[in-house]
């Protein structure tokens, strides 16, 4: 692939929009982030809060920690972080210097009147944040993707808006296709992606050792290396222990991929793991990780921002394909190895953030690696088998189409269990 192509231009452009750094669940940081816009816009500290979100901002929300809260957890603890020390312009890292204003924080929480409303629009994905003081009114609206902003108002005046959510100045995902990745990744020159990814490698690397030296959630990662010391429990335990952190409350920030740090996780450790384990060159490494993110990019395209398809599935198998391609596996061995890894793990459902992720994405992981090993010994499964079609795209839009149509009731229905229960 020659540097004039449309593809090559486009694929760098999707790795530095998607590898972003963020401070916690992405969803309670995107609340926090509307929050402190919203206070911003109004200029100053609001007397009553209405939130509105969809059904699948609350199942992501409801159980994992808001960093830098002292452990709060929800929707009220997010706003209440976005209030007392959000930074708008540091967008999904708008709360790293929270942990200096806890105390305020839990004092606004106990204090402010803040009423939550559950809407369905049409998007999987809404937040509309209003902050009222005195007389005068603010709102902020965010839809379909976490900092994409569509609407601003004050006092009836409208300030920004967007005449579709689906304006999100992002560069077009349709571009993505397996040969076309492959092509890339084999021939893009490595310092147009080297910065992004050495930031993934650094910042994941960090808080999964976070993880496994500290007490996070379930300990996941810990439990899994008291188990055995081989290398593809290494490979799990890495990825799941940056969860264990990330879902728990650790204040250090992850690079995530397709809005969510679990995911950026799972692309990126099992990869990191068997590059150091096989000293493989670095250069190397940074193809197979710029080849593991754009597989889980490709993926998730099909499914949507949010769903009850569980997202480390996915990014499972394009960490498989990073292994794949680290070992020298050809084109055939890593599409291979992304089927195999969808075939075995595709029913596990989303929800919400919380800390049996970790031990998700170990699964997740492991299907990945298995997959991989099925087919260097000739095993695979193939088309007819399940959702399993002849061609990875075909098998892709399979996926998609299950994450996104066909787990839509199972979706509804996670949500309402979990709105029952407050």
């Amino acid at each position: 692939m020659h540097k004039e192509d449309q593809k090559y231009q486009a694929y760098i452009a999707i790795l530095k929009e998607e590898l972003v750094p963020a401070m916690g669940c992405t969803e309670p940081i995107a609340l926090a982030y509307g929050a402190a816009l919203a206070r911003d816009l109004l200029g100053e500290m609001p007397s009553k809060v209405d939130i509105q979100v969809s059904g699948s901002i609350i199942k992501n929300v409801k159980s994992v920690i808001v960093p830098n809260t002292g452990h709060l957890k929800g929707i009220k603890a997010a706003i209440a972080a976005g209030l007392v020390a959000g930074d708008a312009t540091q967008k999904l890292e708008c709360i790293a210097h929270a942990s200096q204003k806890e105390q305020e924080i839990a004092a606004l929480l106990e204090t402010l009147p803040m009423t939550i409303h559950h809407i369905e629009n049409g998007h999987v994905f809404e937040i509309i944040i209003r902050c009222e003081k005195d007389n005068h009114y603010s709102l902020v609206h965010i839809c379909d993707d976490h900092t994409n902003v569509i609407r601003k108002e004050k006092d009836h005046q409208v300030l920004f808006t967007k005449e579709s959510a689906k304006q999100a100045q992002k560069t077009d995902r349709s571009l993505l296709d397996m040969e076309s990745i492959y092509d890339f990744i084999n021939t893009v020159e490595i310092d147009e992606i080297a910065e992004v990814l050495e930031r993934q490698i650094a910042y994941n690397t960090a808080i999964a050792e976070e993880g496994l030296t500290h007490d996070y959630g379930a300990n996941i990662g810990k439990v899994l290396m008291s188990q055995a010391d081989d290398l593809v429990t290494k490979a799990k335990a890495y990825a799941a222990a940056g969860s264990d952190a990330r879902m728990n409350g650790c204040e250090l920030p992850v690079v995530i991929n397709s809005g969510s740090g679990n995911q950026g996780l799972t692309c990126s450790l099992p990869v990191l793991v068997y590059a150091k384990a096989y000293r493989v060159s670095h250069e190397r490494l940074l193809r197979a990780l710029a080849l593991s993110n754009l597989v889980a990019i490709h993926e998730k395209t099909g499914i949507g921002t949010l769903s009850a398809y569980c997202g480390a599935v996915t990014a499972g198998a394009g960490a498989g394909a990073g292994i794949a391609y680290l070992l020298e596996g050809d084109y055939k061995t890593i599409t291979h190895t992304i089927v195999n890894s969808l075939a075995i793990v595709s029913g596990m459902i989303c929800d919400g953030a919380k800390a049996s992720c970790a031990a998700k994405i170990a699964s997740s992981v492991d299907a990945a690696i298995l997959g991989y090993e099925m087919y260097k010994q000739g095993q695979q499964f193939k088309g007819g088998d399940g959702i399993v079609v002849k061609g990875i795209e075909k098998t892709l839009d399979h996926v998609g189409r299950l994450g996104r149509e066909g787990m839509k009731e199972t979706n509804n229905e996670i949500i309402a269990m979990m709105i029952d229960e407050e």
